[in-house]
């Protein structure tokens, strides 16, 4: 997807009477994380004692539980009198599933502070264990019978793995441009959005242009949390992010701000970093002053500008979805997105 202009859009959905946007998030999660937490527990729990540990060392580290709350929110803030957790909770299983295959092809040690799981429980154990996630997050959206649903699910995966692959095609690529950057990250990050958000319009059973609102909003949003998480990556303290910071450029991933740096300098200096990054030739010490130059010359805010423009559009789409608690939280988690630190 080409970014198009950075337009200067107004986002105009605001949290109610100046509350900060957490403050809602956390009063609905506390109702709702105890419930989407035990059924991935008892998901976990009937997985083969093979791929078990690893599955419940991904779902037991906690993080944000951001997709299965945009698929409960959308699919009450349409209506909808189906059972919605099953639905939800598939799109935390398939979001564990990238995060278990992603640490491996990074050799990533981290993830959320603690040990990634291919570092306790081995690659192959690891692996297998993304397999089992991704399947049984398939068979809990077809047991809906709903083909539409199931579709677009299958097409949010195609479409995640496609980012993934087009992202490990372009490591050290220093001549990649914006455009496949923002391909990448559509792919990778916004689909599996879309696809929550997607999926529970279609549970609501309201129709087509409900069911591309919620497209709308989820993409874009999927779109903004990844420029905010890319910035992030030069910016937050390891001890915040819960993974080492600078690691996107440790591992030759490039992404908006190393790109804007790069076209910031001057044509020799430009032309040196460039072939440093392309040779893999960035101690740890040249790499954290890269990162600290990446941040001091503006363009991690410049990233983070970036993602005010699509959770613009996100909030734009709110507009055709009807009044009432669960919009509200989809406007205010489009503020928290933005002001996010980890």
């Amino acid at each position: 997807m080409s970014p198009g202009r950075l337009e200067t859009l107004a986002i105009h959905v605001k949290p109610m009477d100046n509350e900060h946007p957490m403050n809602s998030i956390a009063r609905y999660l506390q109702d709702e994380l105890p419930r989407i937490n035990a059924f991935l527990d008892a998901q976990a729990a009937g997985l083969d004692p093979v791929v078990r540990p690893a599955a419940q060392h991904v779902l037991g580290a906690g993080g944000k539980r951001l997709r299965p709350l945009l698929a409960l929110v959308t699919a009450r803030a349409l209506g909808c009198t189906a059972d919605p957790y099953p639905m939800a909770c598939s799109l935390e299983l398939l979001h564990s599933a990238t995060l278990l295959h992603d640490d491996i092809l990074d050799a990533a040690v981290m993830r959320r502070g603690r040990a990634a799981a291919h570092v306790e429980f081995g690659r192959t154990e690891t692996i297998l264990a993304g397999d089992a996630l991704l399947a049984l997050a398939n068979k809990l959206v077809a047991d809906y019978g709903i083909p539409r649903m199931n579709a677009v699910l299958s097409e949010a995966i195609l479409r995640t793995v496609t980012g993934e692959i087009m992202e490990i095609a372009s490591v050290r690529d220093t001549a990649m441009s914006q455009e496949r950057y923002y391909e990448i990250i559509t792919g990778k990050t916004a689909y599996l959005f879309q696809g929550a958000c997607e999926c529970g319009a279609i549970l609501s059973g309201r129709g087509e242009a409900a069911e591309r609102a919620a497209h709308d909003y989820g993409l874009n949003l999927g779109i903004a949390f990844q420029l905010v998480d890319d910035a992030l990556d030069y910016v937050s303290p390891s001890e915040v992010m819960g993974k080492p910071s600078g690691g996107d450029l440790r591992e030759g991933k490039m992404t908006l701000p190393l790109i804007l740096h790069l076209r910031s300098l001057a044509p020799q200096a430009r032309q040196e970093l460039e072939a440093r990054i392309a040779k893999d030739e960035l101690d740890a010490g040249a790499a954290r002053g890269v990162a600290d130059a990446v941040a001091a010359s503006g363009c991690a805010e410049a990233t983070r500008e970036a993602a005010r423009v699509y959770a613009a559009r996100a909030a734009q789409a709110l507009d055709a979805f009807p009044g009432g608690q669960e919009r509200d939280l989809m406007a205010d988690i489009l503020e928290l997105v933005l002001s996010r630190n980890k």
